[in-house]
């Protein structure tokens, strides 16, 4: 099933505030939207890994849909994770949020058990035949541990069995390889996870980006979406090397007694806090929060950029 319209621009996969007890913290939420919105962004994201979505419950996961889907009223398409170990779990998610009113669903590969790429076809074909919404895929393997092939990927865009492509997958030569493909396939949208090589990315021939950082900073991913469209490259690099030297924020935290995740989930949601946007930078249990010392530097990284 097609999008209603091709997915292009920047659609930022949107951070779950947290209250300090772990709940979804829905005024801060809208706040984050609201944020987003006036950045000038052209899609929103709920429910993706900076979303946390591993980490939230079913119940947890349904309010954020319902409340973003809500807020935003249909002035901007709204993109739902269902991402989940198994075919019928997914389902059950893409439900929920066709129930709630979201665009499209987005899903991975299954996970948990090994999968065979036969196996991995029939699962988002099982997908497109009981969504009510289009599904587009997820290519997450350091997450997943398998990854969507561009033949594979191109063979379900041109059945329509997916509307588009997120690629979180780094590799380059592959995404190519796909927006190459996807010349020939009507409105199917291929959408790069990077924040350090979107302008590469858009150069290559992306129809857009769907970059963590963008929740700290819209307006600099909308400016280098637009420049590249406008084809001035020295501007869109110079703008890409500032977003570069700010996404360095993620290696904030100390790698002896936090994960990545943490690291780059924490990192984003201080400076969110930082910025007056939510109101607590919690990240879900077992996730390790920042120092002070830490959410310090993320301060002067945000000084740098000229966020704070």
């Amino acid at each position: 099933m097609p999008l209603p319209a091709p997915l292009t621009g920047v659609v930022p996969p949107v951070c779950t505030p947290l209250t300090p007890e772990g709940e979804v913290d829905v005024r801060s939420l809208r706040r984050l939207v609201d944020h987003l919105v006036a950045g000038g962004v052209h899609g929103l994201f709920v429910l993706g890994s900076t979303s946390e979505a591993a980490y939230l419950t079913d119940a947890q996961r349904r309010l954020v849909v319902e409340t973003v889907v809500d807020h935003i009223g249909g002035s901007l398409p709204v993109l739902a994770g269902a991402i989940d170990m198994t075919t019928p779990r997914v389902l059950d998610h893409i439900a929920g949020a066709a129930a709630a009113g979201a665009d499209a669903a987005v899903a991975t590969a299954p996970f948990y058990t090994r999968t065979h790429p036969a196996e991995i076809a029939r699962h988002f074909r099982l997908l497109a035949e009981g969504s009510a919404i289009p599904v587009v895929a997820y290519d997450l393997p350091r997450s997943v541990h398998s990854k969507l092939s561009p033949a594979l990927v191109l063979e379900l865009a041109a059945e329509g069995t997916v509307a588009g492509l997120k690629d979180s997958s780094g590799d380059l030569g592959g995404f190519r390889e796909v927006v190459l493909g996807a010349r020939a396939i009507p409105g199917f949208s291929v959408l790069t996870g990077s924040e350090v090589v979107t302008d590469a990315a858009l150069a290559l021939g992306a129809d857009g980006a769907v970059p963590g950082l963008a929740n700290v900073d819209p307006h600099g991913y909308v400016r280098l979406y637009r420049l590249a469209r406008a084809d001035d490259w020295d501007r869109a690099r110079a703008e890409q090397e500032r977003l570069c030297a700010l996404f360095g924020m993620v290696g904030v935290g100390d790698p002896a007694r936090m994960g990545g995740s943490s690291a780059a989930l924490g990192a984003f949601k201080a400076a969110l806090h930082l910025r007056g946007i939510i109101d607590c930078p919690a990240t879900a249990a077992p996730q390790i929060p920042l120092s002070p010392d830490e959410t310090e530097r993320i301060g002067k990284y945000l000084a740098s950029a000229g966020l704070l």
